[in-house]
């Protein structure tokens, strides 16, 4: 039987140090969730912790409260390139996730935290691990990568957590995870937390670690009280249609595809009717992850489309309702793409689409998920999307897209930054004229001629290019023309023009 702490105890009853208490409290977390509840004496004791909760139980506080408060109380100091708590996570969102919640706990007890992920520069994670961290939270693969250069060792690490073990297996990382936790000390305390046991977790189980506590407080297949489950049967041309009417409604929508082609599709075509919308799937650069995640948690999209790396790790409050705008290929995706609403107690819808020949994949689904969910067939208009996302609908005017895409607008007709990119377009034509008129002295005339030209043109004289041939008659005949089309004042992007034209043409056939 799951191990379940009374409700009524508190963090502070549960063995957290007095100042994390008070961090919790300044933050607004003032009661354990049963997963916390139920291993935090166990994981504060130092003994090793298997833990498994449904995606938004509560685990993210369950092992850091332990990490901090054992790393405060040992009293090691940190080293460089020597983390002395290690945590890994199977996304960068889910690594950057861990971070926002360890910062500022860690901050109270002055202990230095950072995060090692994939898609980003080495330098600053190189400079970070130098100056010395106490917690290190990192992705296997780029882990690996500090450790083979000598950057990262791992030999002063006292407490090694694994999230989302099971992910972690589905995704192949368990070999890097192994040689990972091959290097730590076999002496150090492990915690493992997952939302499934099953068989690649179970690998890790046994070599790993030492007689470990088991605390189940839930299954994955647990029903959330308040989460509903509907599957709404459409026809192909009436999806998109539907998806924009809930995703028009107040409040946030997380909208999930199988493909990151399909995210970035949907994500177009709901803007382009619309609805505010950010995309998220492994295409995108960190960066752009990053300040998706942000427009996102900020409100200035209400909808993120996203693949299932979002499915795990992306924590944004209140968002009411989930969309499988494509249902997922198996039962586990399904509950961690629901599991992104109804968290900590909070309400949540979850919507499933589904066509014609999607039916029988559904059925396994919801069966294998153990999800009762109610189907209805419908079409646009029908009055349960208006129950599934209440509301008024609010539609933004799309931002206009550019018909011609140039430099032009960067500077500006008449402005010197434009004039100044003017003179180097000319200098790039000088020179091209100066291939032109063939070599020896000649060439060296051209050339001195065409740094002339780019100085002349800065102050808006395109004609001095029609000097620019050097020797060549017919270099000369044929700049004097191209400089006719160019009219003294001409912006930028003109002369930029007139030189792409010029390269179609030729100058070196001309000068033969």
């Amino acid at each position: 039987m799951p191990e379940i702490a009374p409700d009524n105890r508190t963090f502070a009853e549960l063995g957290v140090p007095a100042p994390l208490v008070a961090a919790l409290d300044a933050s607004g977390v003032t009661k354990p969730f049963p997963i916390q509840a139920a291993t935090l004496p166990d994981s504060l004791a130092g003994k090793d912790v298997l833990g498994r909760g449904r995606t938004g139980s509560g685990k993210t506080y369950a092992f850091v409260l332990p990490v901090l408060a054992r790393l405060a109380a040992s009293g090691t100091k940190r080293r460089p390139n020597q983390p002395r708590a290690l945590i890994l996570a199977p996304t960068r969102e889910l690594a950057t996730q861990i971070q926002a919640s360890i910062t500022p706990l860690a901050d109270t007890l002055g202990l230095r935290s950072m995060t090692i992920f994939g898609g980003v520069g080495h330098g600053p994670q190189i400079n970070g691990l130098r100056k010395g961290a106490d917690i290190v939270v990192a992705c296997p693969g780029r882990l690996e990568d500090h450790i083979q250069a000598g950057h990262a060792k791992l030999g002063a690490v006292e407490i090694t957590v694994l999230d989302e073990a099971d992910h972690m297996a589905d995704l192949g990382f368990l070999p890097a995870v192994r040689r990972i936790l091959e290097a730590t000390p076999a002496t150090a305390q492990r915690l493992l937390f997952s939302a499934t046991l099953d068989a690649g977790v179970d690998v890790l189980v046994r070599r790993f670690m030492s007689n470990p506590v088991t605390h189940s407080v839930d299954s994955a297949r647990s029903p959330v009280a308040k989460m509903t489950h509907h599957v709404l049967h459409v026809q192909p041309d009436t999806r998109l249609p539907v998806l924009v009417d809930l995703t028009a409604a107040p409040g946030r929508s997380l909208v999930f595809t199988r493909t990151k082609y399909g995210a970035k599709s949907l994500t177009k075509k709901l803007i382009a009717q619309g609805v505010p919308a950010v995309e998220l799937h492994g295409n995108l650069s960190q960066g752009a992850r990053t300040r998706n995640l942000e427009a996102f948690s900020d409100g200035t999209a209400k909808t993120l489309v996203a693949t299932d790396i979002a499915a795990r790790g992306i924590h944004v409050d209140g968002v009411t309702l989930v969309i499988h705008a494509d249902p997922p290929i198996e039962h586990k995706a399904y509950l961690h793409r629901s599991g992104r609403t109804a968290r900590a107690g909070a309400e949540g819808t979850v919507v499933t689409l589904m066509t014609d020949e999607q039916v029988r994949d559904v059925r396994d689904l919801t069966r294998k998920a153990g999800i009762a969910a109610t189907v209805t067939k419908l079409t646009t208009g029908d009055p349960l999307l208006s129950e599934l996302a209440p509301g008024e609908r609010t539609y933004v005017e799309p931002p206009a897209r550019p018909a011609v895409e140039t430099s032009a607008p960067r500077g500006g007709g008449g402005r010197s930054g434009s004039r100044r990119r003017s003179a180097g377009s000319t200098n790039r034509t000088a020179g091209s004229t100066n291939r032109t008129a063939g070599s020896g002295r000649t060439a060296s005339s051209a050339g001195r001629t065409a740094s002339s030209v780019g100085r002349g043109a800065s102050s808006g004289g395109s004609v001095g290019r029609t000097g620019g041939a050097g020797g060549s008659a017919r270099g000369a005949a044929g700049s004097a023309g191209r400089s006719a089309g160019s009219a003294p004042g001409s912006t930028g992007s003109d002369r930029r023009s007139t030189g792409r034209g010029r390269r179609r043409r030729g100058p070196g056939k001309q000068a033969a």
